[in-house]
């Protein structure tokens, strides 16, 4: 049937078109993680809207600290809504509808960053918490469609194509953002770097209508329950007796805490990689779009390798491989001192990045029961990956402010590391003999 996972290797015509179109969407929604995320904001955030110091409560509070705070505490509310919210699509049925809310949510407040100005620093912060909370809460339903797609075998290919496309569209926007942007003498300068936040929003926008098309929503399986939010509540706090009280499911509860540690890494260097070249090596704006170019580049070639690699030998054994890359890089970084030697160590990260995160969301994908994906993505995405980004932004300022932001970064290879031996006992299910029960 169209609407269910297909069973063989093969993708039909419909099917393959469908692949295409849910790709698409990370092609456009890695805009705003690069743009906003990564790249351009936060150093407009630090060095523009911040500026000095903020006193609160006879605190001094830094730009650094500032953005950290955002951060945290977007991810804090993204992950308190995710499960319970996940638990209520998969009994609605209504995963697109609530992925589109989501969407639409980050792309207007992303939008409205435009009108941050210098001084604005409760703005910044809250706007740019509402969109990241509408972008992570988006990538729940997203990824649920997974096992809709495809079937079970070809998760760790079509998850690769995805973290591909989102690369392949986070180039794109830095090309288009680079070629916007006047030299730093012009008096127009910081217009073209607001602009360059409503470029992203438009660029996501765009670029998710073919989901909302042609993906169609998975065959329900079950009656709706008359009030599905609460029952979703309800079902979200059983899987989580279930699954960390219970431990009905040990593999995928440890692969579950193993996830939380080392992809809390990951998203600390995502969300502190352009302040760490900006403050340590003193790059420019523009050498951060070109530096960052080269990081994406690295990072399409890492999916694509990478999800053929996972399919060959399996997603656990590929999510080894790639944490051994991150305690490298995390050594590296440490001990960088040029731009030349950088570009070096963020290849590596780049190629990393995509098939770290790539490699897990098909072992997740393969551990997850049939009938309950939004809800197990939810803790997955949610409890388990966004709530992560709690600790490390704040592990990593508390260092930085005390050492400086090359202790920051050694400390958080010890994440991976620890991430790394929790994973080694996570039992892999058998991809081949069990395809044709969860297809």
């Amino acid at each position: 049937m169209p609407n269910e996972s297909p069973a063989g290797e093969k993708h039909t015509g419909s099917s393959r078109g469908r692949i295409f179109s849910w790709t698409l969407f990370d092609f456009g929604n890695t805009a705003f993680s690069v743009i906003i995320v990564t790249v351009v904001y936060p150093t407009y955030f630090m060095g523009q809207v911040a500026g000095a110091p903020l006193q609160f409560w006879g605190l001094s509070l830094s730009g650094l600290t500032l953005w950290g705070l955002a951060v945290s505490l977007s991810m804090i509310v993204a992950a308190a809504i995710a499960p319970p919210l996940g638990a209520a699509a998969d009994y609605s049925h209504n995963k697109k509808l609530f992925l589109f809310l989501f969407t639409l949510t980050c792309v207007v407040s992303t939008s409205l960053l435009f009108f941050v100005r210098p001084g604005m620093v409760l703005l910044g912060m809250l706007l740019f918490i509402i969109a990241n909370v509408g972008f992570e809460g988006g990538i729940v339903f997203y990824d649920a469609f997974l096992p809709s797609i495809t079937s079970r075998r070809s998760y760790g290919r079509v998850s690769g194509y995805g973290f591909a496309m989102g690369y392949v569209g986070a180039l794109a926007v830095l090309v288009i953002v680079s070629l916007m942007l006047p030299e730093t003498s012009d008096a127009e300068y910081l217009f073209f770097i607001r602009l360059s936040f409503v470029t992203a929003a438009l660029f996501f926008l765009v670029f998710s209508i073919p989901m909302f098309i042609w993906v169609p929503e998975p065959r329900p399986r079950e009656k709706k329950p008359a009030a599905p939010i609460r029952t979703g509540f309800q079902q979200a706090w059983r899987t989580f007796r279930a699954l960390f009280i219970e431990r009905q499911h040990p593999p995928l509860a440890r692969f579950l805490l193993a996830f939380f540690i080392y992809n809390d890494a990951i998203l600390t260097i995502i969300a502190f990689a352009a302040i760490f070249a900006k403050d340590m090596l003193q790059m420019s704006d523009k050498e951060l779009i070109l530096f960052f170019a080269v990081v994406q580049t690295s990072a399409v070639v890492g999916s694509f390798l990478f999800g053929f690699v996972t399919d060959k030998i399996g997603p656990k054994r590929t999510i080894i491989i790639t944490l051994f890359i991150w305690l490298s890089i995390t050594l590296g970084a440490y001990f960088v001192s040029t731009i030349s030697a950088f570009y070096f160590v963020a290849m590596g990260a780049g190629a990393a990045i995509g098939s770290s995160q790539s490699a897990s969301r098909s072992l997740m994908a393969l551990l997850t029961p049939k009938e309950r994906e939004a809800e197990f993505f939810g803790f997955y995405d949610g409890l388990c990956g966004k709530a992560s980004a709690v600790v490390g932004p704040t592990v990593y300022g508390l260092i930085a402010g005390i050492t400086n932001q090359r202790f920051a970064v050694l400390f958080i290879g010890l994440f991976f590391l620890a991430g790394l031996i929790i994973l080694r006992g996570v039992k892999e299910p058998d991809r081949k003999s069990t395809a044709a029960s969860h297809s």
